[in-house]
């Protein structure tokens, strides 16, 4: 893919598919800056990508301070030159209905799922602009797409991504700056992990169990939602713009539960 020399930004990218991202565009010859709160993980992730020949820098930050934003597109932009690529990886994920989740869980998911997005793009968008040129991709969910039950919060917070991906690439198509959105379904990532974990039982089970419900019958790997943000963000996609790509196993294609 013709991503080669880009710079990119990848939020959340010290595990899953954040992570794999950042591998993927570093192999493909971009120029990467990894972030997140883990600074131990980022720098180890960075030597990597290093090793193997790629560019890579950490930059640690915690997305639910909004003026995190503003630096992070700065220290792309003054280590790379420019900013050709945001993909706004990171989130987290809280069970609960409404009447469960707590106002912490809540506010939380908001503010890391819905306004880190926001301030990230806002910030990336006032350089692309200048440019002339740039891509963002949103990470949301096929749950932004279809509910989910017991994740009231998550699934709020991603249906409102795909909502921003499709305003803010109807904003600025005219300036050369595409904004698009890949919708993983279940990934096996930590997040992943930590909710078949809280079910109790044996673990290789309830992934069995989860993933018998999937027309593919399995999950994804990091790797495979990375590809597809790969490829929105490349030169190959250079018509695409205002999409949500569904990455789920065949269950957006489905009426109801799948069956064996």
């Amino acid at each position: 893919m013709s991503i080669q020399g880009k710079s990119v930004l990848v939020t959340g990218s010290t595990t899953g598919i954040g992570e794999a991202s950042a591998r993927a565009f570093a192999a493909q010859g971009a120029r990467v800056l990894v972030t997140g709160r883990n600074e131990e993980r980022g720098r180890a992730i960075c030597a990597e990508i290093e090793a193997d020949g790629g560019i890579a820098a950490f930059c640690q930050a915690d997305l639910s301070d909004r003026a995190q934003c503003d630096r992070l597109v700065s220290e792309t932009v003054q280590r790379f030159g420019r900013l050709d690529v945001l993909v706004n990886n990171a989130g987290v994920l809280h069970e609960g209905t409404a009447l469960t989740t707590s106002d912490y869980a809540w506010d939380e998911t908001l503010t890391v799922n819905v306004s880190s997005v926001f301030f990230m793009s806002r910030a990336a968008l006032k350089q692309m602009s200048a440019q002339g040129s740039g891509c963002i991709v949103n990470t949301a969910s096929e749950w932004g797409l279809n509910g989910e039950p017991g994740f009231v919060a998550y699934c709020a917070s991603k249906g409102a991504v795909v909502q921003m991906t499709r305003c803010m690439a109807l904003d600025h198509a005219a300036e050369g700056i595409r904004v698009n959105a890949v919708c993983p379904g279940e990934t096996h990532t930590e997040m992943l992990d930590r909710m078949l974990q809280d079910q109790g039982g044996d673990f290789d089970e309830n992934l069995r169990n989860f993933a018998a419900g999937i027309p593919m019958r399995r999950v994804a790997t990091p790797e495979e939602i990375a590809r597809s943000i790969l490829f929105l963000a490349s030169d190959d996609a250079s018509y695409v713009t205002g999409t949500t790509l569904v990455v789920d196993g065949g269950n957006d294609a489905t009426a109801g539960a799948y069956g064996p």
